[in-house]
C-alpha cells in the first residue's frame, strides 16, 4: 500500500527572485520560475539541514510538484505588461589583502592559475525576476507533511527566493491540504487579493494525465531541465526532468 501524501501551498513573492539553472561563475542567469531544487533548497534552510540530505532527496524528488504564475492586472483586470529581468552586476576580488595568507586565497586565477594582475577583480553579471508572484503546489509524504509546515512557519534559517538577496514580501507557507483542488482554490484566492491573475503553470511533463503530444496541441511546451536535486552540500549532483510549461490566459 503506498504512503499518503498532502499538498504544501507555498506562495513565493517579492521585488526580485532569481532560480538558477545552467549558471556559470561568471553570469548568474535565472530562470522564468521556481526550480524544484530551490524549493527542496528552502524547505532545507527552513529545516536547517545544510549536509548532502541524500535519503531526504531522493524521497522528496519524486514528489509531484506544479508552478503557477500569477501576473499583475490593471483595474479592468487585464495583464499588466511583466517586469523584464534585472540585470545587476558585481566586483569580485577587489579589497583582498595579497600579504595575508587567507585572503591571498580569494583572489581570482587567470587560466594560466597565476593571481590576476591589480587584485584579481572580476566583473560578473546577475539576472533577477522584478515584481514576480509564484504559487507552488508541492505534494509531500504523510509523515513529513506536519513536521514541513511548522519548519516553514518556524524557520531555522532565513529563507529567500533563489538567492539570499531576494528576500520574500509574503508568508510563503500558505496552508497543508489534501488534494491539490483546495491547495489551487487558495492560490487563486490569494491571487485575487492582490489583484493578480494565473498566466502560466510549470508541472511535470505527463502529471495532468495528458500525453505530451495533448499538451502540446493545447499550447503546451515541453522543457527539459537539470533540477532534480540528488545531492546538497559542498558536492551538489543534480539529474534532469521534463517539465510542461502550459499557457492559462
Amino acid at each position: 500500500m503506498s504512503e499518503q501524501t498532502h499538498y504544501l501551498l507555498l506562495w513565493l513573492e517579492g521585488p526580485l527572485q532569481a532560480w538558477g539553472h545552467d549558471s556559470k561563475f561568471g553570469v548568474r542567469d535565472t530562470l522564468n520560475f521556481p526550480t524544484r531544487s530551490g524549493v527542496l533548497g528552502l524547505l532545507c534552510c527552513a529545516r536547517g539541514a545544510g549536509g548532502p540530505e541524500v535519503e531526504w532527496l531522493q524521497q522528496m524528488s519524486t514528489m509531484a510538484m506544479e508552478v503557477r504564475a500569477y501576473a499583475r492586472t490593471d483595474r479592468n483586470g487585464s495583464p499588466v505588461m511583466q517586469e523584464l529581468p534585472l540585470r545587476d552586476f558585481q566586483m569580485v576580488g577587489s579589497g583582498y589583502d595579497n600579504s595575508d595568507p587567507w585572503q591571498s586565497l580569494l583572489i581570482p586565477k587567470t587560466a594560466e592559475g597565476k593571481k590576476a594582475v591589480g587584485g584579481g577583480t572580476k566583473m560578473t553579471y546577475r539576472y533577477y525576476l522584478q515584481d514576480s508572484a509564484f504559487a507552488v503546489v508541492l505534494e509531500v509524504p504523510e509523515k513529513q507533511a506536519q513536521a514541513l509546515a511548522e519548519a516553514l512557519q518556524n524557520p531555522v534559517w532565513d529563507l529567500y527566493l533563489g538567492r539570499k538577496t531576494c528576500a520574500p514580501t509574503e508568508l510563503i507557507y500558505q496552508g497543508l491540504y489534501e488534494n491539490t483542488a483546495a491547495a489551487w482554490q487558495q492560490a487563486d484566492t490569494i491571487a485575487e487579493s492582490k489583484q493578480r491573475q494565473a498566466s502560466y503553470a510549470v508541472m511535470d511533463a505527463g502529471a495532468d494525465s495528458k500525453s505530451d503530444k495533448e499538451s502540446e496541441a493545447n499550447g503546451g511546451e515541453i522543457l527539459t531541465l537539470n533540477d532534480v536535486p540528488i545531492q546538497f552540500g559542498t558536492n551538489k549532483r543534480y539529474r534532469d526532468r521534463q517539465v510542461t510549461l502550459l499557457e492559462l490566459t
